[in-house]
């Protein structure tokens, strides 16, 4: 059994873990069971009654958070001729071609999302193992390949985040920062189970939103009243 430390066990006594709070009362113990240095990212877990083993019950996609998540998000974006500037113009952090993929060849990583015009896919595909294996690669589903680069970068910038159910059937979404206020973090929980609902997928039979839990990044977790948002 893996050994917390002494921050975390008094963290934990903050929290029935057999107990499930309404969602202001659980964000509230999440930012007093927070105990850590740094601002600590708040993190929702889902349960979803969906089968990822089903391809016609995969759940995936991008919501923008009303708050954003509270990160600074570096934005590298795959574009030639027109589509640099426009890049550039948007606050693309990173803008080019060949020189990018290049560089990404060689095991250069200071990026935190990739953007591709669909004129690009051809070579970034060469980086599919590469991007794929860290979560980066651009895909058309979450909108970080298109030639509106402009649009792309601003949502993101902005707080647009991807989800996608895992193999146990969970989707994990951050939805903001300890120093956020309550309301805020109360607004983008609701926002990201929004977009759960509506991507529900037509084949998922049952209860479909199962358990929500939140927590910070070193902090327990949190169980929080489903019901609400069924």
């Amino acid at each position: 059994m893996a050994k917390h430390g002494k921050k975390y066990e008094e963290a934990v006594k903050l929290v029935d873990r057999d107990a499930t709070y309404e969602t202001l009362e659980a964000i509230e113990l999440v930012k007093k069971s927070a105990k850590a240095k740094f601002d600590e990212t708040v993190e929702a877990a889902v349960r979803l009654g969906a089968d990822p083993k089903k391809q016609d019950q995969n759940v995936r996609g991008v919501v923008v958070l009303p708050h954003g998540t509270g990160k600074t998000v570096r934005v590298l974006v795959f574009a030639k001729g027109d589509k640099v500037k426009e890049a550039e113009a948007a606050g693309a952090d990173y803008v080019g071609d060949q020189d990018l993929i290049n560089k990404i060849q060689q095991g250069w990583f200071d990026f935190d999302v990739c953007v591709a015009t669909p004129d690009m896919m051809s070579e970034v595909g060469k980086l599919g193992r590469i991007l794929g294996g860290k979560g980066l690669m651009p895909n058309p589903k979450a909108g970080t390949v298109t030639f509106d680069v402009a649009k792309a970068i601003q949502e993101i910038k902005a707080g647009k985040i991807e989800y996608r159910l895992n193999k146990q059937g969970q989707i994990h979404a951050p939805i903001g920062k300890v120093s956020f206020d309550s309301d805020k973090l109360n607004d983008n929980l609701q926002a990201l189970m929004d977009a759960l609902n509506r991507a529900k997928p037509a084949a998922a039979k049952g209860v479909y939103l199962k358990n929500i839990s939140i927590s910070s990044t070193m902090g327990p977790g949190v169980r929080v009243n489903a019901a609400g948002y069924r």
